[in-house]
């Protein structure tokens, strides 16, 4: 008798989950009338609103760029993100902008690149806007999963987990977006190296660019609207590790001998790269410093700085590299 009861208790657990399903649907398809939720790779109840509504927090669209000797905004020990595609120009993307819009759209010679940044899991990666000849554009859908920020492309309204790159509902829903190498940066390190790059210039919006809306985030103990599992063994949450496929560097780590060769790939730590999410001014935050991650051949390698507890939200299964 008591099974028979706990089968029913489940069954009508799971029709109230079914009921619910249903009817948060109904709700997104108001907003979101494009968008195919027949086509899921995911709990619905996984997702959750972040806040802002579709576009409440606007990506760029053919950012403007200056030389790197002309802008007059950005501090030394300030955090952007670099990209040094072959045969083009390199080019810097500030964080002080980022946070404020968090995906930003470009083409750099008729290639299609989109540059996304997600303060609560400190993800920044860089994908290839061109998807088996389509090329997508993305906004920032409002919606968060484990934290991180929810992608949408504007041409068919699919939603992308940003710290996988993966379509996760929709007509895109399991397709892999190309993440190109980059990396994050100071300032004063990009344009040291790159004295004729470019720097994507401020955008015509009014944002309190230069300051941090999620002061001290990176010191606290938990992370914001996040309801999944913790890391294992102790890790601290808002620990950044350097994820490289499925394994992850602890960043303290690092710190400690500036250099790893292990696993197929060389990991260097250098100081002077203020965290963007410390202090209320960027250019005062903790010193983090700058990762790069190369091949045998010297190669930069795509990469993530996230912090651990996206790592095991994303790769329950990864491998933390602690040297134990």
């Amino acid at each position: 008798m008591r099974h028979f009861r706990l089968m029913a208790a489940t069954g009508v657990f799971c029709g109230a989950m079914a009921i619910q399903a249903v009817a948060q649907v109904s709700f997104w398809e108001r907003e979101w009338p494009e968008t195919d939720f027949t086509r899921t790779a995911v709990d619905f109840d996984e997702i959750m609103s972040g806040g802002p509504p579709k576009d409440g927090i606007p990506a760029v669209d053919d950012p403007e760029f200056i030389a790197v000797g002309q802008d007059s905004n950005l501090e030394d020990r300030e955090p952007v993100m670099a990209l040094e595609l072959d045969g083009q120009t390199p080019r810097a993307y500030p964080i002080r902008y980022l946070i404020w819009h968090e995906i930003v759209n470009d083409v750099i010679d008729g290639r299609n690149v989109t540059i996304t940044f997600c303060p609560l899991c400190n993800s920044a990666l860089v994908f290839d806007g061109q998807l088996n000849g389509e090329v997508l554009t993305f906004g920032v859908s409002g919606k968060l999963r484990n934290s991180d920020m929810v992608m949408y492309d504007r041409q068919t309204e699919s939603w992308w987990q940003q710290a996988i790159g993966t379509g996760i509902v929709g007509a895109h829903m399991g397709d892999e977006l190309t993440q190109l190498t980059s990396w994050m940066e100071s300032w004063a390190e990009f344009k040291a190296r790159n004295p004729d790059g470019l720097v994507m210039d401020q955008p015509n919006a009014h944002r309190p660019y230069g300051r941090n809306p999620y002061t001290n985030y990176d010191s606290s103990t938990r992370p914001f609207l996040y309801n999944g599992e913790m890391p294992p063994n102790g890790v601290p949450p808002l620990m950044r590790v350097i994820k490289v496929g499925e394994r992850a560097w602890p960043m303290e780590r690092l710190r400690e001998v500036e250099e790893i060769t292990e696993a197929g790939v060389t990991i260097t730590w250098k100081s002077g790269q203020a965290s963007a999410l410390d202090s209320a001014r960027i250019s005062k935050g903790k010193d983090v410093g700058t990762i790069r991650v190369r091949d045998a051949n010297g190669q930069d390698l795509p990469h993530d700085v996230m912090f651990a507890f996206a790592f095991h939200a994303f790769y329950p299964d990864g491998t933390w590299m602690t040297g134990n």
